[in-house]
């Protein structure tokens, strides 16, 4: 017979830097409206699905080939070999150089959990990086024990790198360099990251998340990779989640040296890249022209966009990534309402702004709509 607990009056408590976490608000989904098809702006999908070879991959694997089982009963290889081995092909580096991970967010998480945290003597190494930015660093640098260190965007919701060195102290371990930035859009230039790499300590990380890299299309847009050639003490971190459409198969990387990788992979999380997400991103990578069609679409209507929010009247940053920025301060919160009242979810930050996914053509016309209707009440 199985005894029921006693009741009891002790509380099982969580690691205290838990209540010190901000909360990540994912992308909502769209309200149902009648007589309109709802589309999710909030998230930064791409709204193409992956190429078709990569579709055949994927079945191919869940299904197994003829003659073959499921690759689903199966642990993935640790190290991602294979895919490894591929995008050092692809980009020029050793494979030995790149970490793979959940996403672009894993391969940072690895860094930080590897590269800041607490010391016995109670003190918190500090992380550096700009805000608004992606509002995943606060919580994977408290996660670690590790104290963020918030640096403000310039009034053109760009990185404030003079700004960021004079935040540098002796606590100092990792910068993240956020370009194009998210939210906001603007890109960081080879001339100001080179000037901010000469100033910064060579013993501190300098991490360049660009997992909107494949959006850019600005001529003197840094460039993370040749900043990994010439710094030590550069990262890039990279993802096939934005331009390749597989956001739900959870697969990024990292690109460093080697006296960095071999901590990363002590901290790495065991088979965090499942095998089909492997084999979906080599694929994508061997098709990579029909990807790049993709992106170029996604491209021209951004600039669609832009061109009808400008001639709109908005003033938004200049964006190089897959969305928009609407710096409406206090007004945030009431115009993503009145976007759900059009079926369309976009991303709210209170108090500062919207951003806002480039998606399919219905529903980037109907938010020009809206922005114009907006501007104009």
């Amino acid at each position: 017979m199985t005894e029921t607990p006693k009741p009891s009056t002790t509380v099982v408590h969580p690691n205290p830097v838990i209540d010190l976490l901000p909360p990540y608000a994912a992308g909502k989904p769209p309200a149902a409206v009648e007589g309109l098809t709802p589309y999710k702006l909030s998230s930064n999908e791409n709204p193409y699905a992956p190429v078709p070879s990569v579709l055949d991959t994927v079945t191919a694997l869940v299904a197994g080939a003829e003659g073959e089982a499921s690759a689903l009963c199966r642990y993935p290889d640790p190290l991602s070999t294979a895919l490894r081995t591929r995008l050092a092909e692809h980009h020029g580096v050793p494979a030995d150089d790149i970490v793979t991970g959940g996403g672009s967010l894993g391969a940072l998480t690895q860094i930080i959990t590897a590269y800041a945290g607490p010391h016995d003597d109670g003190h918190r190494d500090e992380v550096l990086f700009a805000w608004r930015s992606f509002e995943a660093y606060p919580i994977v640098v408290r996660s670690a024990g590790a104290k963020d260190v918030q640096v403000p965007l310039t009034a053109d919701h760009r990185h404030d790198l003079p700004a960021m060195l004079d935040a540098i102290t002796e606590n100092t371990r990792v910068i993240i360099l956020c370009t194009p930035n998210n939210p906001t859009g603007p890109v960081l230039t080879t001339a100001e990251v080179e000037d901010f790499l000469a100033k910064v300590p060579e013993h501190i990380l300098v991490v360049i998340d660009e997992a909107y890299v494949e959006f850019v299309r600005h001529d003197d847009a840094v460039q993370g990779i040749e900043m990994y050639r010439k710094h030590r003490n550069v990262a890039v971190l990279r993802t096939f989640s934005k331009a390749h459409g597989l956001a739900n198969l959870r697969v990024g990387y990292s690109i460093a040296h080697p006296e960095i990788t071999r901590h990363l992979r002590v901290v790495a999380t065991p088979f965090a890249v499942s095998t089909v997400a492997e084999q979906a991103a080599i694929a994508s990578l061997d098709a990579l022209d029909e990807v790049t069609e993709r992106v170029q679409k996604v491209v021209d209507e951004r600039e669609r966009v832009v061109a009808a929010l400008t001639e709109a009247g908005w003033d938004i940053p200049e964006t190089h990534a897959n969305f928009v920025w609407l710096p409406l301060g206090e007004q945030a919160a009431d115009f993503a309402a009145r976007a759900g009242e059009q079926a369309l979810s976009v991303r709210a930050f209170a108090g500062e702004g919207v951003r806002v996914s480039i998606g399919e053509v219905e529903a980037n016309d109907r938010f020009i709509a809206l922005a114009r209707d907006y501007r104009k009440g």
